[in-house]
């Protein structure tokens, strides 16, 4: 008999946390654009009892990732779907941040809508920026939302000149995420399945320590200080909130952000913080 497949794109900080937390009794396919990152998370996983299944995926390309989903269809009943992958501003220039967090969010959206088994959930791992921009036109707001995803690139204010750079292209791509999501929801329900993001704010993980060590390291240093919390998070607390969007108690959840940020977010309201652009 086959298990109910969870599915995680990413195996960074978050994606594992959730793979660990996520798995038990089920078939985890792990994908990753690193071959070499996903085997090392599948073995640190099958070292612990997990029952894990492996694929080399690249979320920009619409082919890589029907190719994922074609595969998750055939272990068994996918269940649950997170997608964790991305760039952050200092990774990566204008154009590929786009590619990456805000094209290939959708795609996985689109390709595994096609599979995901009635009362499953999808999630996808977003940002506190897509909270920080000041508010889109409506008309953007639209155009982020419904655009067909393969003509979301094309979008004139997604254009070189109209991008300035990689932050501003981050946080477009982040709360087209939210926007995505809520068109989402209206398809995947017509499948009996809900889909929702997150948004963390500065997680401990290799990817933070980068930032944290670049040269804008600065500014997430001062978004610590200046939140309520003052800290930084680890992996295990978005875990456990992906843990309730995609299981049963959130059964009436559906097209919904959860921003999880210690108030960074509430700090850059009360202008404890500057508002980045």
């Amino acid at each position: 008999m086959k298990k109910d497949v969870v599915v995680i794109i990413g195996a960074g900080g978050i994606g594992m946390a959730i793979a660990r937390r996520q798995g038990i009794g089920k078939t985890v396919l792990l994908a990753d654009v690193n071959e070499k990152t996903v085997q090392q998370a599948a073995e640190e996983l099958r070292g612990a009892s997990y029952t894990v299944e492996t694929r080399a995926v690249d979320v920009s390309s619409r082919e890589s990732v029907a190719a994922l989903a074609d595969y998750a269809a055939t272990l068994g009943a996918v269940m649950q779907v997170v997608n964790t992958a991305g760039l952050s501003p200092n990774m990566a220039p204008v154009d590929k941040v786009l590619e990456v967090d805000l094209y290939g969010a959708a795609v996985v959206f689109d390709e595994f809508e096609r599979v995901i088994a009635p009362g499953g959930a999808g999630l996808v791992i977003s940002s506190m920026a897509g909270h920080m921009m000041p508010t889109l036109p409506p008309e953007q707001d639209h155009a982020l939302a419904f655009t067909p995803t393969e003509e979301l690139l094309a979008l004139p204010f997604l254009q070189a000149d109209a991008v300035p750079n990689t932050l501003v292209a981050y946080m477009i791509a982040k709360r087209a995420n939210h926007l995505r999501v809520q068109a989402t929801a209206m398809s995947w329900g017509e499948k009996g399945a809900r889909v929702n993001s997150i948004s963390p704010g500065i997680i401990v993980t290799p990817l933070a320590r980068h930032e944290l060590e670049s040269e804008i390291g600065d500014i997430y240093r001062a978004m610590v200080e200046a939140s309520p919390v003052k800290r930084m998070a680890p992996p295990e607390e978005v875990a456990l909130a992906a843990a309730y969007l995609l299981g049963p108690d959130a059964g009436f959840v559906t097209g919904s952000d959860l921003l999880i940020d210690g108030g960074v977010i509430a700090a850059m309201r009360a202008g404890k913080l500057p508002t980045p652009g």
